[in-house]
């Protein structure tokens, strides 16, 4: 892989990590715990409420997960092992590479 096509790629996953990023400041009011005012806030509604709050933690947590694994293919980037199956040692596809910039192996290790 050129130097020119992993330089998109590295754009490309720096662009995806400041997206998540936003999204977890953006959600950040949204998973915090939930208060049982029981005066002000109806049992339907504070069920509504936790319900959505772990919807919230659940998202986060997938987030944190995609974060993850953008930094470990910014790591391999840097040290030049970007677009290499960690598994086997093959080239990964292009066509894969540029679906999901942070895909760590081959489509037959992944599988």
């Amino acid at each position: 892989m050129d130097d020119k096509r992993i330089g998109e790629l590295e754009k490309r996953l720096l662009e995806m990590k400041q997206e998540l990023l936003e999204l977890s400041r953006a959600s950040e009011e949204m998973r915090k715990p939930v208060a049982l005012d029981q005066q002000s806030v109806g049992r339907l509604s504070r069920m509504d409420a936790i319900q959505n709050q772990a919807m919230q933690l659940e998202t986060e947590r997938r987030r944190q997960s995609t974060l993850q694994r953008i930094e470990a293919a910014l790591g391999r980037i840097s040290e030049g092992e970007f677009g290499y199956c960690l598994s086997c040692g093959e080239d990964i596809d292009d066509k894969r590479l540029v679906h999901d910039p942070s895909v760590a192996m081959c489509i037959k290790c992944a599988r």
